[in-house]
């Protein structure tokens, strides 16, 4: 009586691991086509994104970008940057300081006076 149930027992756990390996191998080769898909939906972006950068160089090549800008000189008005149209520091309006809040660190001394 007792080996019978052993053996049940046993085709049982041997039924069990056979469906579990089964479902496993499945779920793998989903897996594997899954990532296979992404895969090719990688290198196809890639693709994409060398054409997209090769058509951006080609549209953004100096003389044409100069040609067109003589040929809408009427209505774009576009010329030349000259060295004085930048800025200097100095020239940059800074946000003044806030001194209305208290100092609350005990290291920040810069706006004590000297005691001695």
């Amino acid at each position: 009586m007792m080996r019978s149930l052993f053996y049940v027992l046993t085709a049982l756990a041997v039924i069990g691991l056979a469906f579990w390996a089964y479902r496993e191998n499945y779920e793998t080769q989903a897996a594997q086509a899954k990532a296979e898909a992404l895969q090719r939906a990688i290198s196809h972006e890639r693709q994409r994104l060398r054409v997209l950068n090769a058509e951006w160089a080609y549209l953004n090549r100096p003389d044409r970008l100069r040609d067109l800008a003589e040929i809408n000189f009427d209505s774009l008005g576009l010329l030349p940057l000259q060295p004085y149209q930048f800025g200097k520091i100095d020239q940059v309006a800074f946000p003044p300081e806030d001194t209305s809040l208290p100092i609350l660190s005990p290291v920040d001394v810069s706006n004590m006076e000297a005691t001695q």
